[in-house]
């Protein structure tokens, strides 16, 4: 779909839109027209959402609560176009470091939350004969660099069911679109935690040090979403890194050795 043949409404859930990526993808929406409910973990409202967003709490490893989210949205606007599955955490962590618990955490939060909002949109996508599937990952879900295997793998993962799920739903008229940008700065930097606080450090700080804000991420994945584009690269360094790995194997792995033995010093 061009940008200039979608619809001039469209009704999107937005998880994780109080800061960070999520807050940019909303007020661009907001700003664009659509109809947004914006949900995240906290109760109350949060001041920085657009006074054009309605808002509604929402933890996504609750599937009552997935029901209660979209029972709204049904109550408003009779359904959804759009589902962005936004909600993360971050984590980084060798793997004789970091701890089963943190492994737990991130594949309920980064994996099964996007999980869990495909299966509870899907039924009503496919009673309508559209919509549209936008799952947030990472180039961490292509690119595999060392000591950060709990995030790399769920990102893998999340880049694997939008995969299987572009090609399970197309026949229904839904579309899927996975975006994965590289580092940005974003709130998700304040959600580092575990065992190996050195790695924990480091992811931080290229997070904060990064030369991308949120907006101009959002702004790339939506023109993406608008051109029906199954995989989003956010920016040029991990255009360069997902092409070297598919196109130069020998020159990427040598990269991560390197990366590897950075690391082990």
């Amino acid at each position: 779909m061009r940008a200039d043949d979608r619809p001039a409404t469209r009704r999107v859930l937005v998880t994780g839109a109080a800061s960070g990526l999520g807050l940019a993808l909303t007020r661009l929406l907001v700003e664009r027209g659509d109809e947004v409910l914006a949900t995240d973990t906290a109760t109350e409202r949060p001041a920085p959402l657009p006074t054009g967003a309605r808002y509604h709490p929402l933890d996504v490893r609750d599937d009552g609560a997935w029901a209660a989210a979209l029972a709204e949205a049904d109550g408003h606007w009779g359904g959804l176009d759009v589902l962005v599955n936004n909600a993360g955490v971050a984590a980084g962590g060798r793997i004789d470091v970091e701890t089963m618990q943190e492994w737990t955490r991130l594949v309920d939060v980064n994996l099964l939350g996007v999980v869990r909002g495909c299966r509870a949109v899907t039924p009503a996508f496919k009673a309508q004969g559209s919509g549209h599937l936008v799952n947030v990952a990472s180039l961490a879900g292509l690119v595999h660099a060392p000591g950060m295997s709990a995030y790399n793998a769920v990102k893998a993962g999340v880049v694997a069911l939008s995969e299987t799920l572009a090609f399970e739903l197309a026949p229904h008229g839904i579309d899927v679109t996975v975006a994965c940008p590289s580092f940005f700065r974003t709130g998700l930097g304040s959600s580092f935690a575990g065992a190996d606080t050195a790695l924990a450090d480091t992811g931080r700080r290229l997070v904060d040090g990064s030369r991308r804000g949120a907006d101009e991420v959002a702004a790339t994945v939506l023109r993406g979403v608008d051109a029906r584009r199954h995989l989003v690269l956010t920016d040029r360094d991990g255009r360069i890194a997902w092409r070297a790995k598919r196109l130069a194997h020998p020159v990427y792995a040598a990269a991560m050795r390197r990366a590897g033995r950075r690391l082990a010093r």
